[in-house]
């Protein structure tokens, strides 16, 4: 006996208002399909009472993009009012609604919607059922996407953020070591087959790195404690970094001189 699916969660009620929108702009028929993102888009389990509503709105040609653009008054298909907006983006805006509701969206052609590399898009509404969701496949990992260049990469960035921060430069100091570093650290992460991760996001890394499931400690309080510990931050940087990998002696000692420079400072 086969065992039965699951049952699907039930939308947000917040997310049902892209619904509300699909319909309304279903009446023009120049709209062909409106496509949620992000948690609004296959991964809508993640939707919450703090997320915002990422949505693309495919058009029938750049004219009725134009006009969708500079005319956002389409936007009360949501419910509601809009307070707040701006153009963001070439091809969007972001907008606030009295209520609370954060939208960010864009419009675009069939064929502009062909060369971008959508992923993890859901398919809200469409005319005809058309499948608009062929487009650009993600890029590939890079050469440069590897566990040698993450890490030299985060060593330079704590040696460079060191002298700046010996120069007085406090916030560039601060970016190099507590952003950029902890970037490649959190790459290093990503790459280890032991790391099982939270709906990771193609394009931001830090996205749900708390509920992941690590092989080993990662020390973020120690990491990044803020701006006018920068020398501490490099400390636990350059710790993780030399306990988990093998670092280049050469580099690793001139971080280390550049430590004890702060401290007899």
């Amino acid at each position: 006996m086969s065992r039965p699916e699951p049952l699907a969660r039930p939308l947000h009620p917040t997310l049902l208002r892209l619904d509300d929108l699909a319909a309304h702009l279903g009446h023009d028929d120049h709209v062909l399909a409106v496509l949620g993102l992000g948690s609004a888009g296959e991964e809508t389990h993640r939707f919450d009472e703090h997320s915002d509503i990422d949505v693309f709105v495919v058009v029938d040609s750049a004219s009725t993009k134009q006009r969708y653009q500079q005319d956002p008054g389409w936007l009360a298909g949501f419910g509601g009012r809009v307070a707040y907006s701006f153009a963001n983006d070439p091809n969007g805006r972001k907008a606030l609604f009295e209520d609370g509701l954060f939208v960010e969206y864009a419009v675009f052609t069939p064929d502009e919607l062909a060369d971008l590399p959508v992923v993890g898009a859901r398919v809200v509404w469409s005319r005809d059922g058309r499948d608009l969701l062929t487009g650009a496949p993600p890029p590939s990992p890079t050469v440069l996407d590897t566990v040698d260049v993450h890490l030299d990469e985060a060593l330079t960035n704590l040696y460079v953020g060191l002298h700046r921060e010996l120069r007085g430069e406090r916030l560039t100091a601060m970016r190099f070591i507590q952003v950029y570093a902890v970037d490649r650290v959190l790459a290093l992460v990503r790459l280890d087959p032991a790391s099982r991760l939270d709906h990771p996001d193609r394009f931001e890394s830090t996205r749900r790195i708390e509920q992941a499931d690590l092989p080993t400690d990662l020390p973020l309080p120690r990491m990044v404690p803020g701006y006018e510990r920068n020398a501490d931050a490099a400390r636990a940087v350059l710790g993780w970094l030399t306990t988990h990998h093998a670092t280049d002696p050469a580099i690793t000692r001139a971080i280390r001189q550049l430590l004890d420079q702060h401290v007899q400072a």
